[in-house]
């Protein structure tokens, strides 16, 4: 593939829409504001962003976070990594509760779901442990007319209490937007978002914590997601991210799904994660 030129960046495409290496950049460094934005204008068209040959500290990792808006803690219900870092989630395998094998979106059980995160690899398995993300602008775009008018406006509900409400009631959360997370009430998203700074639409839903389509009756509403999920993993939407040393990936958690593959056995695998603070989702009713 040969690499084009994205305002200062030098960046070769994964796939014609989706995905893309950024090349030449070194994250821990002290980078211009004009690299700054070129990147985040990489990360809205792109989507995901691939960084190889970094060699990131908790520390680094978090300035280069902070220079795209506020960082959330690590997680609103999960520990931090440390006291010293606590906007960073140390993702480990020997941690049931962290392999992430399943398709989702960073915590959409939240009012304000982060804009997106940064993950560098600490140790990767000698085989496995890749990463899939997909393309949800794309899964929206490909759906006929039909469908589009039909979910367009549907609103869905979100809630983490069966993936993390155990581990809230038995050790406590953390502090997120302002306040110290004590329960998690589902909260309603639109199954359509309208990304708020390029304005196109991207599918909404993810397995594992959209529970139901309001309005609607439960056969339908499983009729409906069961439809979109098949939909948004189709392969045509899919990158796989074949973990290296010094790889940090970037992406857009309002346009994405991921899915930690779990194929790697006893083999540990420990990410490092921090997300930047998001925005209330909107969709096409919205704007009505």
């Amino acid at each position: 593939m040969s690499s084009v030129t994205t305002l200062e960046l030098d960046i070769e495409p994964i796939t014609p829409k989706f995905g893309a290496y950024v090349l030449d950049i070194d994250v821990s460094e002290d980078l211009t504001d004009d690299v700054i934005a070129a990147i985040r204008a990489a990360l809205v068209d792109r989507k995901l962003l691939v960084f190889t040959g970094q060699a990131l500290t908790p520390d680094s990792q978090i300035t280069f976070g902070r220079r795209f808006g506020e960082l959330t803690a690590s997680h609103p219900v999960m520990p931090s990594y440390s006291r010293e870092f606590p906007e960073i989630w140390q993702i480990d395998s020997i941690d049931g509760t962290a392999k992430n094998d399943e398709w989702h979106t960073d915590v959409t059980f939240v009012q304000r779901p982060p804009l997106g995160s940064i993950l560098r690899a600490v140790q990767i398995p000698p085989y496995g442990g890749d990463t899939l993300w997909a393309d949800l602008e794309q899964a929206y775009e490909s759906l006929s007319d039909p469908v589009r008018a039909l979910v367009d406006g549907l609103q869905a509900e979100h809630d983490g209490n069966r993936e993390f409400g155990d581990y809230l009631r038995q050790n406590g959360g953390n502090d997120w937007d302002e306040g110290k997370v004590t329960r998690l009430d589902p909260v309603t998203h639109p199954v359509v978002r309208i990304h708020p700074e390029s304005g196109r639409k991207a599918l909404f839903v993810n397995p594992w914590f959209t529970r139901r389509i309001l309005g609607v009756s439960d056969a339908e509403s499983r009729g409906i997601l069961d439809a979109l999920y098949a939909h948004i993993t189709r392969p045509d939407f899919v990158i796989k991210h074949r973990w290296s040393e010094g790889d940090v990936l970037m992406w857009d958690n309002r346009s994405t799904v991921h899915y930690a593959v779990n194929d790697y056995g006893d083999n540990r695998r420990i990410m490092h994660r921090v997300t930047i603070k998001g925005d209330e989702p909107f969709g096409p009713t919205s704007l009505s």
